[in-house]
């Protein structure tokens, strides 16, 4: 009797292409025979292999779909092609089927291409680097030049590991698996532990003839100049991901990444709010009662600033743009300038009595025992 593939994976007919890939998936890893001992696990393994094969095509999923089996001429995938179960080595991992089918030439994409595909080289680590900066470099964005420690590719062997660029053998130990697998049978069923391999130290090759530089790492300890550019905006915490830029990989692998924390030391003048700065600035009794113009600090100068007549300690006025630029969008936060009113500590006896003087054509004697001074003071 012929197979209804469907059935065989588990799926509806309308099934969609990922529901296929989940259920072929969840099958292969049930049925694998180096998992599954039982002595129809292998043909049970092939059948679900040839459904998938079909249903995941979509033009042999049409031909199935209207003349059954004998519409696709029994092209599906031969578990056998691979030679057995033997083939996949002791060190198989029932993943790898999935990686087979739907990875690379997959029949989700078309054609399934046999083979096995290498182990990669081991990629680098990331890297971490703090960085203090000033709330002026902060507020413009700054380029930084920074010596770090990390793993550079040797020159010698351009990072292969090999001394004279011969070959790599494939480990005959784990068969380029890079790991090893063992199943041990428990009361409580089949249980696997998986290890590096010892002899590759999970590489899956060995180098004949290492390089006597890196002694077949294909890296090597350097300090190096790496130029950072630190956009404006920036806050304490931020994190910059450099790409490339961390320890080289092993053997060839790609490099890790770099990632830049930012730290902004505090400003002895200024004090940040977002992208909004704040300072504060003395003025006279006088120039806050007549007003005046007065030049304040920024972060990258100093600006003019009209303090109106009448003006009351702690009244706090703004200069747009002159804060930091913001860091996502075009530009820049405001600078708020605290006015503090100072009262003169001592007097001359000649201002002493012009402020009397002033008092009194002002009436202000509503408290006789206090002096216009004290009262200033008070109003300040």
């Amino acid at each position: 009797m012929a197979n209804d593939y469907y059935e065989t994976l588990g799926v509806a007919r309308d099934a969609s292409k990922e529901e296929i890939k989940k259920a072929y998936k969840k099958k292969a890893k049930l049925f694998h025979p180096d998992i599954n001992k039982d002595k129809d696990a292998s043909a049970k393994f092939k059948e679900i292999n040839e459904a998938a094969s079909v249903l995941a095509d979509e033009k042999k999923k049409a031909q199935y779909d209207r003349f059954g089996e004998s519409g696709v001429n029994g092209q599906g995938f031969n578990y056998e092609d691979f030679g057995g179960a033997s083939n996949f080595g002791s060190g198989f991992d029932p993943g790898d089927i999935f990686d087979a089918f739907f990875g690379g030439q997959n029949p989700f994409g078309g054609g399934f291409s046999g083979q096995r595909r290498g182990r990669r080289s081991k990629k680098g680590s990331d890297l971490r680097f703090d960085m203090q900066l000033t709330l002026e470099e902060v507020a413009e964005g700054v380029e930084k030049t920074v010596t770090i420690p990390r793993l550079v590719r040797c020159e010698k062997c351009s990072g292969s590991g090999s001394k004279d660029n011969s070959s790599k053998n494939m480990c005959g130990t784990c068969n380029g698996s890079g790991s090893m697998t063992q199943t041990r049978r428990t009361a409580f069923g089949l249980f696997q532990t998986t290890s590096t391999c010892s002899t590759c130290k999970g590489e899956g090759h060995i180098i004949k003839n290492p390089c006597v530089s890196c002694k077949g790492e294909g890296r090597q300890n350097e300090k190096s100049k790496v130029k950072i550019n630190i956009p404006s905006g920036v806050e304490t915490g931020t994190r910059l991901r450099l790409s490339s830029e961390g320890d080289a990989g092993h053997t060839g692998g790609s490099a890790g990444d770099l990632y830049v924390i930012v730290h902004v030391k505090d400003h002895h003048v200024f004090e940040r709010e977002g992208d909004d700065i704040y300072i504060e600035v003395p003025i006279s009794y006088t120039q806050a009662a007549l007003g005046d113009v007065i030049e304040v600090r920024t972060l990258t100068g100093t600006a003019k600033l009209k303090v109106p007549p009448g003006t009351q300690t702690n009244t706090i006025m703004q200069i747009k743009g002159k804060g930091i630029k913001h860091l996502n969008y075009h530009g820049r936060g405001a600078q708020n300038i605290r006015l503090i009113v100072q009262v003169p500590t001592k007097l001359s006896k000649k201002q002493k009595k012009l402020l009397e003087d002033f008092a009194k054509e002002s009436g202000d004697d509503s408290e006789p025992n206090k002096s216009f001074f004290e009262k200033l003071k008070d109003k300040f």
